[in-house]
């Protein structure tokens, strides 16, 4: 199943997405669902982030291609001996077609970064391997988008990774789709700009769900962003698009903040 949250004018719905139409379903998303109403074009639907995570989980670095590169740029990473894990803010999610705003003082490099997610369909709390795969409830697409200025002088990532729609998120839930055997590519412009294998992890989703849950419960819904090293520039004016080969393709277009007027 691929399951969608979309905009109408009564609020947020719910859809299932079947041959290019999504048909509207109501019910708990990661519990019992029934279709309720008339299905609609996908084409010009309003994708909204497929869920909001009561707790935004992210990996740190999680190819051994991206922490050689990070070292090459004088930053001090080195390959982690566990899953080192990190959080991220829901204000920062848009969905699906949604623009990522670039700061108008944000200067530097300005970065994409495709990535795979992991939606827990359960409550975990240490959890086995086995419980762990269980508990994946669908796989979606993320663009951990970074700011490099600020990553290196704030003291936490908090603007670096956590500004307004700098996590596009979508375009929906892939309850079927098995990404680990593909490939992560990125394009700027309809231009491929990079790519890696989704699965060449140094961590998988299940070593990390299982380290998470010895301390920390995940709830139904949260998401588990698991890192990448399909990495590049991205500017004001481009479009960005993060395909994976099995579970579709998430596009933002990247604009311009506008400077405030000054205070009288």
């Amino acid at each position: 199943m691929k399951l969608c949250r979309y905009s109408t004018a009564a609020g947020p719905m719910l859809g299932r997405i079947v041959d290019e139409m999504i048909v509207p379903v109501a019910g708990d998303a990661f519990g019992t669902l029934r279709d309720d109403g008339t299905a609609i074009p996908l084409a010009g639907a309003q994708l909204l982030p497929p869920v909001i995570p009561s707790t935004f989980f992210c990996a740190g670095l999680n190819y051994r291609h991206h922490i050689e590169e990070a070292q090459r740029r004088g930053v001090a990473a080195k390959v982690p001996e566990r899953p080192d894990v990190g959080y991220r803010a829901n204000n920062a999610l848009i969905g699906h077609d949604a623009d990522i705003v670039k700061p108008y003082d944000c200067t530097g490099d300005f970065e994409y970064e495709g990535e795979l997610v992991a939606v827990i369909g359960r409550d975990l709390r240490r959890v086995s391997r086995r419980e762990a795969a269980d508990g994946i409830f669908g796989w979606t697409i993320g663009n951990d988008v970074s700011a490099r200025a600020w990553q290196r002088s704030d003291r936490t990532l908090w603007r670096a990774k956590n500004s307004d729609t700098f996590k596009p998120m979508g375009p929906w839930i892939d309850t079927a789709a098995e990404p680990m055997q593909s490939e992560t590519r990125v394009f700027v412009n309809g231009a491929l700009s990079s790519s890696c294998e989704t699965g060449d992890m140094i961590f998988s989703a299940i070593d990390f769900i299982v380290e998470i849950t010895r301390y920390v419960t995940m709830r139904a819904g949260d998401v588990l962003w698991l890192g990448t090293d399909a990495i590049g520039p991205m500017a004001p004016g481009d479009t960005v698009e993060v395909e994976i080969s099995k579970l579709g393709r998430l596009r933002n277009r990247v604009v311009a903040e506008a400077a405030p007027s000054p205070r009288a």
